[in-house]
């Protein structure tokens, strides 16, 4: 009997996940909705039912993907599924939330990885340096366009130049911060949806307490030291510093974000206040710097004892 169930089960999230998937592959503008649930059939199942029936459902997924979609849809399977069968797996074995959102980082990351890498084979050349030559392409096209009407396109256009040759060494971390940014909203969801079907799942500790550890601090100031000695453009070095940099401020940012909710929340003051600030900061970025420059203090001077100490 509970075999049948588990047949049934699996059959019906099979079917969920493929017809997502479709609708991903072949519905407009859909896949900026759809995406995000694709790993969800296989983390309801592995919590529900265990590891070894998941990996059943991802066979199943892989040929009904294939029936459907032909050879574009056995990498969507395996890349959304197996990171469901990881994240499902650490729900299973009540692991806390952070935990979850770095197992589920991690297992994106590698995917991506592995994409990066069949996609360079099948195209014979780097697929970023592919994406960057495209980008040049358009960038010359606007100069030409700019020319004709009589506007100068040097100082305009130099940024984009820029951007061009610097995406080929920012691999990394596209990789990173896209495995980051996906595994938070797959946890989110699933959380929410685990939740409704009575499913017990520890909570996230509340943003006002994040903090994290002062050694991103001395992490931080290394690179910048790097950066303002500077290093040889494509030199390993560089490469590092680079990559390292756009990921280190934004930790840096999210410090400062979550001492202002600290504060308010031990000033009592509106909880608006926070959110609000945070918005503002995002629309105008030149705030990002005196946010980062607060969560440096934050992290360096940690704040939130003085705070701790004066409401005492």
């Amino acid at each position: 009997m509970k075999q049948t169930r588990t047949l049934t089960e699996g059959a019906i999230l099979g079917a969920l996940f493929v017809s997502l998937l479709a609708i991903t592959l072949y519905v407009p503008f859909a896949a900026y909705l759809t995406m995000w649930a694709l790993p969800l059939p296989f983390i309801l199942f592995v919590v529900r039912r265990g590891l070894k029936p998941g990996f059943m459902l991802v066979a199943v997924a892989i040929l009904l993907s294939f029936m459907i979609a032909g050879v574009i849809g056995v990498p969507g399977a395996l890349f959304f599924g197996s990171a469901g069968l990881v994240i499902g797996e650490l729900y299973r074995r009540k692991l806390a939330p952070f935990n979850v959102l770095i197992g589920g980082s991690l297992i994106y990351m590698l995917n991506m990885l592995l994409v990066y890498v069949g996609l360079s084979l099948v195209m014979d050349e780097n697929p970023i340096s592919f994406m960057s030559d495209l980008l040049r392409e358009q960038i010359r096209l606007a100069e030409s366009t700019l020319i004709t009407i009589g506007q100068d396109p040097a100082d305009s256009l130099a940024p984009m130049y820029e951007m061009a040759d610097m995406i080929v060494h920012l691999v990394p971390i596209m990789i990173i911060m896209s495995g980051i940014a996906l595994a938070v909203l797959t946890v989110l969801l699933a959380t929410l949806i685990l939740r409704r079907l009575g499913t017990k799942i520890e909570k996230f500790p509340p943003f006002r307490d994040w903090q994290f550890p002062k050694s991103f601090l001395w992490y931080y100031l290394i690179v910048m030291i790097l950066l303002l000695v500077g290093q040889e453009e494509g030199s390993t070095m560089y490469i590092i510093v680079w990559n390292l940099l756009p990921l280190l401020e934004i930790v840096m940012m999210v410090q400062g974000f979550a001492f202002i909710f600290y504060y308010c929340y031990h000033k009592k003051v509106n909880k608006a206040l926070p959110i609000i600030i945070v918005i503002v900061t995002l629309i105008i970025n030149p705030l990002t710097q005196l946010i980062r420059i607060l969560g440096i203090i934050d992290l360096g001077f940690d704040l939130r004892k003085r705070i701790k100490s004066e409401k005492k």
